[in-house]
């Protein structure tokens, strides 16, 4: 499956704007890991594009959340590699299994950390991802109340793909950085 396929069926899915959004985030983002890690890019590009393509159908309910993304992917041939990331990105809806592979991790912690990332923009007088700064991500990190939905440990993850958190804040602001206007910040 190519992008333009892909977009197409997260958009068939996801009507929500800032879904989209999250989702191009986080495509740039597992795009640029990738890259770090001498990995293929439009694969992974891919699962950050379409983890959460269940996301409305399952009412964002965590419970659930990936379990109707299996099906919606296999239907549509998707490599089982990808599905696989993309089913324990949400490991609270697989008791039992946890992530192991370089893929899972970098779906999960490049996922959540987009969500810090737009929270840190969003306190910005100018709302502008240009005017965020690596530091200000790590600073944000350890603001417990400071979006407060976005798991820390799991961003921490990047840790187990070789990152340290300055380090992996970098790649994922620059990737942002990289579609802003895509991402209207």
């Amino acid at each position: 499956m190519n992008r333009e396929q892909a977009l197409y069926l997260l958009k068939k899915h996801i009507k929500n704007e800032n879904m989209i959004k999250h989702s191009l985030a986080s495509e740039a983002v597992l795009r640029a890991v990738a890259a770090k890690l001498g990995e293929d890019e439009d694969k992974w590009a891919l699962a950050g594009l379409l983890h959460d393509i269940d996301v409305e159908i399952t009412n964002a309910d965590l419970s659930v959340h990936t379990k109707k993304a299996v099906s919606i992917l296999k239907e549509e041939g998707i490599d089982q590699e990808l599905i696989d990331a993309i089913r324990l990105h949400n490991e609270l809806a697989h008791p039992g299994e946890k992530r192991s592979t370089n893929l899972q991790y970098a779906l999960a912690s490049g996922e959540t950390i987009t969500g810090l990332i737009t929270a840190t923009a969003l306190v910005y007088p100018d709302k502008k991802l240009s005017s965020v700064k690596v530091k200000s991500i790590t600073k944000r990190m350890k603001e417990k109340a400071f979006a407060r939905t976005v798991n820390r440990d799991i961003i921490m993850e990047c840790e187990k793909i070789g990152f340290d958190l300055t380090e992996f804040s970098g790649i994922a602001l620059q990737a942002m950085q990289g579609i802003s206007d895509d991402l209207g910040l």
